[in-house]
């Protein structure tokens, strides 16, 4: 493998791995989680099983929006200087690992593999799934681009629980049998706060350095004190509203089995955990999404 040149400290990753590392593998739980737990959702009522080539079509849609959304930010962060100073994973842009142009080019290039297979489910089922589809096309994009990006404005959190909740949950319920239920707006709930608790570990990690590039993200407005509260809630509260799930789908409680994987890391946030002693804490909330994912839709199942 052709090493990459890198700016001073970081480690020369070339050809695909720089790509993957620039996709960040740990946050594509927000994009399974959501997909799985909305299709097994889409088919409760309906005479019909799961449509499976639309799963596949739904979980490539999330997939690449996420991948897209992760480029894009890497991109825009880069250009504007805010990764100069990073705790957490290289970046592709700030680290010289590629020039923005071709970060650019990649973040787009996986909106369009999303775009692909969104037309495909659009002309089977409905093509009002195209702009819910631009929309959350725009949303990855002005996350940290545009002259205004939300995220710098501490509404990332709206952003995470809208798309990678409500829309990626219920939308992935919708194309199975192109019906929107209360069941999977409640599936919804837990789905996208679980998302929000990521990138609340996240934000937690970086708060230092975004205070100092005058990225002004929820965790920075509040301080470190609040967000470690804001960390624990949004965790609690993605348990707690496995019981909306429940007031339909009794079984779907079996999720809470996975209560316990949260003491570690929120007493670790609560202590006083900061900068790169937030980093397993990152991780180990990325597998809690997968297993509540995992144990809510075995529960939906059964």
């Amino acid at each position: 493998m052709t090493g990459v040149s890198a700016s001073a400290g970081t480690p020369a990753i070339g050809g695909v791995r720089r790509w993957i590392v620039g996709a960040r593998p740990r946050t594509l739980a927000a994009a399974v989680v959501p997909v799985a737990v909305g299709t097994v959702v889409g088919r409760l009522g309906s005479s019909g099983g799961i449509v499976w080539w639309r799963a596949v079509c739904a979980a490539i849609v999330s997939l690449a929006i996420q991948v897209g959304t992760n480029y894009a930010n890497d991109y825009s962060d880069g250009v504007r200087g805010s990764d100069a100073d990073r705790v957490g994973p290289v970046r592709l842009t700030s680290s010289g690992l590629a020039s923005p142009g071709q970060v650019r080019a990649a973040s787009f290039a996986a909106f369009g593999v999303a775009a692909a297979a969104g037309i495909a489910l659009a002309a089977s089922i409905s093509w009002w799934l195209v702009p819910v589809g631009l929309a959350c096309f725009v949303a990855g994009w002005l996350y940290t681009g545009g002259p205004r990006p939300y995220g710098y404005l501490g509404l990332g959190e709206v952003f995470v629980f809208v798309f990678f909740g409500l829309v990626a949950t219920a939308g992935s319920a919708y194309v199975q049998h192109g019906r929107l239920t209360s069941a999977a707006i409640a599936a919804s709930v837990p789905v996208g706060l679980l998302s929000v608790s990521l990138l609340e570990s996240n934000n937690l990690r970086d708060i230092a350095g975004d205070a100092a590039v005058a990225k002004r993200t929820l965790a920075v407005r509040v301080g470190a004190s609040r967000a470690r509260w804001l960390y624990l809630g949004a965790l609690g509260a993605s348990f707690a509203s496995i019981a909306l799930v429940a007031w339909q789908r009794h079984y779907a409680l079996v999720a809470l089995v996975a209560a316990p994987l949260a003491l570690g890391p929120g007493a670790s946030v609560m202590a006083g955990a900061d900068g790169p002693e937030l980093l397993p804490v990152l991780a180990a909330t990325g597998r809690i999404q997968l297993v509540v994912g995992a144990l809510l839709t075995l529960g939906i199942v059964l």
